[in-house]
């Protein structure tokens, strides 16, 4: 048990703390704004520092891309299809994967892994904390989410092989036949045929909206694509990057949808990153699309999600927006806001405490826990 006294900092709600005592038992938080300290907690005194939420990458590729090695840290495409429903993120997650450990140096606490964007259906994902050895045990959503992708990736991994999709309408042709493949599924089952199928089951989920569609689209008329598919065929779905995001932000707020944004720290490697830039955030702000910030890890450092933000700040977004951007809209775009994102009673003690406000890049994580457990300080 233990007890946090002279908490100042944020709470992840838009909240200010100021002075606060907050109580942890059970990898829990229990009380925030106590009285006073009962008896038998230990006691951290947070006095001159600044407290945080544990912040959530929702967009990498953790441990099933892990930098330095090459092919062999190379788990996150599976290319020999241009639609592979149904592999999975978590059995390619190696958690020795050194981007963890930079991860809880930054103060990251939650991610989410999901496979990469060779494919127009690449496979499913999921969220996980960023300590452990067993994946496993890591998890904390399982699936979260299937992945998808537009534009240039699928275009470019499948046409050089000289197959199927080859254009931009071939990426949408394939989405609606997998789709129209997985309502027939359905119908066999329901008319009471047995048998299982690995590739459309996954797809089912989205359908049954058990799980989104989580959609790499990085120009705006692959944006309105994936948005004219979620009218189709009913799903919810996330757009991943949403670059040309600030061309269309009052039609993407028509769709009740949530985006992550980023990585924007990048150059403008490829055509579809022409328009890349930081007004993409503050469009999608004024109209009230619900963001996230993220490292798309390794392209950007995970280390570097908080400097993404503090550049959200510099170019226009309040420190509230980007705040809530890595903690509880992050965790909202997951779907793991009853367990993480803010510091609120009965949701996992995962915090951050640094040497002062972490908008200001001089400053340095402290300490980072997670369930209650220091993983990062001495």
């Amino acid at each position: 048990m233990i007890a946090l006294t002279n908490v100042t900092g944020v709470d992840g709600t838009g909240r200010e703390l100021k002075d606060s005592i907050i109580l942890i038992k059970e990898g829990k938080f229990v009380l925030v704004d106590a009285d006073s300290v009962p008896e038998g907690y230990e006691v951290i005194d947070a006095a001159r520092k600044y407290f945080t939420p544990g912040l959530i990458d929702v967009h990498t590729h953790l441990g099933v891309h892990e930098e330095g090695l090459g092919k062999e840290g190379q788990d996150f495409n599976e290319t020999s299809s241009a639609t592979t429903p149904g592999v999975r993120a978590i059995d390619g997650i190696n958690p020795k994967d050194r981007g963890f450990e930079d991860a809880r140096r930054a103060g990251v606490t939650t991610v989410q892994v999901m496979p990469g964007s060779a494919n127009v259906i690449g496979g499913e994902m999921c969220v996980l904390k960023t300590v452990g050895d067993i994946v496993d045990e890591m998890v904390i959503r399982n699936p979260s989410g299937l992945k998808a992708a537009t534009g240039e990736n699928p275009k470019r991994f499948h046409g050089e092989k000289g197959r199927m999709p080859t254009t931009r309408m071939g990426v949408a042709g394939l989405l609606r036949k997998k789709f129209i493949e997985a309502e027939n599924y359905k119908r066999k089952l329901s008319s009471g045929e047995t048998g299982r199928d690995a590739e459309l089951e996954p797809i089912v989920k989205v359908l049954d909206k058990e799980i989104p569609l989580r959609v790499h689209a990085h120009r705006a008329d692959d944006i309105v694509t994936v948005l004219r598919l979620k009218r189709e065929f009913g799903f919810d779905v996330t757009i991943e990057h949403c670059t040309e995001g600030h061309q269309i932000a009052p039609f993407i707020a028509k769709h009740d949808v949530r985006v992550s944004v980023g990585p924007t720290m990048t150059p403008r490697s490829k055509v579809e990153l022409s328009d890349k830039g930081w007004n993409t955030l503050l469009a999608l702000a004024e109209a009230d699309v619900p963001f996230s910030i993220t490292t798309d890890h390794p392209v950007i450092a995970i280390e570097h999600l908080m400097t993404s933000v503090i550049l959200a700040v510099k170019y226009g977004l309040t420190e509230a927006q980007a705040m809530k951007a890595i903690t509880l809209d992050a965790a909202k775009h997951l779907g793991v806001d009853d367990r993480v994102g803010t510091v609120e009673v009965g949701k996992d003690a995962d915090f951050v405490l640094w040497n002062g406000t972490p908008f200001d890049l001089r400053n340095q994580v402290e300490y980072t826990y997670i369930n209650g457990v220091r993983v990062f300080g001495e």
